[in-house]
């Protein structure tokens, strides 16, 4: 009954977070841009899959993915055997990357290197900087320094990496971070600071996400220098062809099996963890193992039903779109509905419900879960407008992530730690499979339209979406700053008393 009713609360906040980009196609559709009745279909059916699967993999990692993350991170820290965490957690790293859908997703439109070498490097790159964040929390090293100095490498290294190479490697680093590393590898952190225990553990607790998200733009560069491919095409959206209801059935049945192949693969290793775990370890009673086991099945068949529904049903709508826009006496119009766009669709992300009530418990509610979701939100809007930018105007992608990430790691030093941990995880966590499926293929629209370069300009969307709620969080950490200091003084010119004692004896007395 208790699980019914959650169940109930989650699809109902899937069914918020994604009406609004359901109405914005909607009204476009009715006012500005005729969409084939059979594009439309084919999302509104993806819209109905992509609520119910949300609720149900978000109910999946509340009940599955945070306390195994959370168990694991606590009894393989308390073991105080370094060589056993970093050999658990770069296993881990490369296990749920490997796993994660959205990069299999990216290394099928990169047909100059082989897929699985793709994958794996990725994995590897995710596994050793997962290492790094566990020997950072460990030893309480600041995070600030690990991000400037690892930064600083990855624009070096892309100095020597092949230019048609660059957005890929740098959307990489969004894609890898999804549904599946995103809720375990947070846990991790939780728990490898609760295990820990000092006052500066809630700070460590973030960051993990964070630099786990440098692996993969690092490992895709390093790939490119040593593969040196000639391109890293683009495989073209396609839409199949739906006239009657049964079409429209089948269109979403045939893709079901694909996508709970994908699921399964994703899903296996971390039953393997849970087995394992369970085993060496005792971290569940039986109730608690049948719960967790429960979250899995459910996590299993919301991320399913989600990523039938935003490839299906998401995927067509999105590229016809930018392409009709792009297309229209005023293409300037991208700038402006891509960024609208970008506002509502980020709240549909499943792993941002994760991170924004993570956000919440940490702190006791300093920072509300609507907060960070305006500051998200006003983070990916910006994001896809400064893409629509770069379509209509061939900007290149340097352009916007060198300053943007020169004000990002500016802005670290003078924000709470955090709120830098907490800015850099959001920046993998706001580029999902919703930026992969939908905002990826409207770029991709509108640049074919417009008679741009596919590779150098409509890629790189997800690698802006990753970069601007680095600057927003972090604004809103020095705003919650100047906030507790003004409170701080009124306190103090209202209760001099609880600051200042006055002694009135008489002199000599």
């Amino acid at each position: 009954m208790e699980i019914n009713q959650k169940l109930k609360e989650k699809i109902l906040e899937s069914l918020s977070s994604v009406l609004p980009i359901t109405a914005i196609v909607l009204v476009l559709s009715a006012v500005l841009i005729p969409v084939p009745i059979g594009t439309l279909l084919l999302f509104l059916a993806g819209a109905v899959l992509l609520i119910v699967g949300m609720g149900l993999f978000s109910l999946g990692a509340d009940m599955a993915m945070m306390p195994m993350g959370e168990a694991m991170g606590s009894r393989v820290t308390r073991t105080r055997n370094v060589a056993l965490v970093v050999l658990v957690f770069f296993a881990m790293g490369v296990i749920v990357t490997a796993a994660e859908p959205d990069l299999t997703v990216l290394a099928r439109q990169v047909p100059a290197i082989p897929d699985m070498v793709l994958i794996f490097t990725v994995a590897a790159g995710v596994g050793f900087f997962l290492v790094l964040a566990m020997l950072r929390t460990l030893f309480q090293i600041k995070l600030r320094h690990l991000l400037l100095g690892f930064y600083l490498l990855v624009f070096v290294v892309a100095v020597f990496a092949p230019k048609s190479f660059l957005a890929v490697a740098f959307d990489s680093g969004g894609v890898t971070t999804g549904p599946i590393t995103v809720p375990f590898i947070m846990a991790l952190g939780i728990g490898m600071a609760s295990a820990r225990g000092d006052s500066g553990s809630q700070e460590d607790s973030f960051g993990m996400v964070a630099l786990s998200s440098i692996g993969p733009i690092l490992a895709v560069l390093i790939l490119g220098i040593c593969y040196n491919p000639s391109s890293a095409e683009y495989t073209a959206v396609s839409s199949p062809e739906v006239h009657t209801s049964l079409e429209l059935a089948g269109a979403f049945a045939q893709g079901v099996p694909h996508y709970a192949k994908e699921v399964f693969a994703a899903i296996l290793p971390m039953g393997v963890v849970l087995v394992l775990l369970q085993l060496f370890t005792r971290a569940f009673g039986r109730r608690k193992l049948q719960r967790v086991t429960v979250g899995l099945g459910y996590t299993f068949a919301g991320l399913i039903l989600f990523l039938t529904g935003v490839n299906v049903g998401f995927m067509p709508a999105g590229y016809f779109l930018g392409s009709a826009l792009a297309d229209s006496p005023a293409p300037w119009a991208l700038i402006l509905i891509g960024a609208v766009m970008g506002w509502y669709i980020v709240a549909a992300e499943p792993a941002v419900h994760v991170l924004n009530r993570q956000v919440e418990e940490v702190t006791s509610g300093a920072i509300s879960q609507g907060a960070m979701q305006r500051s998200l939100s006003l983070g990916v809007a910006a994001a896809i407008g400064l893409s629509m930018a770069r379509i209509l105007w061939g900007i290149p992608l340097m352009w916007f992530v060198l300053p943007g990430y020169a004000i990002a790691l500016g802005l670290s030093v003078v924000t709470p730690p955090i709120f830098t941990g907490i800015a850099f995880d959001s920046g993998g966590v706001a580029s999902g499979p919703m930026t992969a499926t939908f905002l990826l293929p409207f770029a991709m629209g509108a640049c074919e339209t417009l008679g741009g370069d596919i590779l150098a300009d409509a890629f790189g969307i997800v690698a802006l979406v990753a970069m601007t709620p680095l600057v927003t969080i972090q604004v809103l950490g020095l705003w919650y700053r100047l906030k507790t200091r003004k409170a701080a003084v009124i306190t103090t010119v209202e209760e001099p008393d609880s600051i200042i004692e006055y002694d009135f004896a008489p002199a000599g007395g």
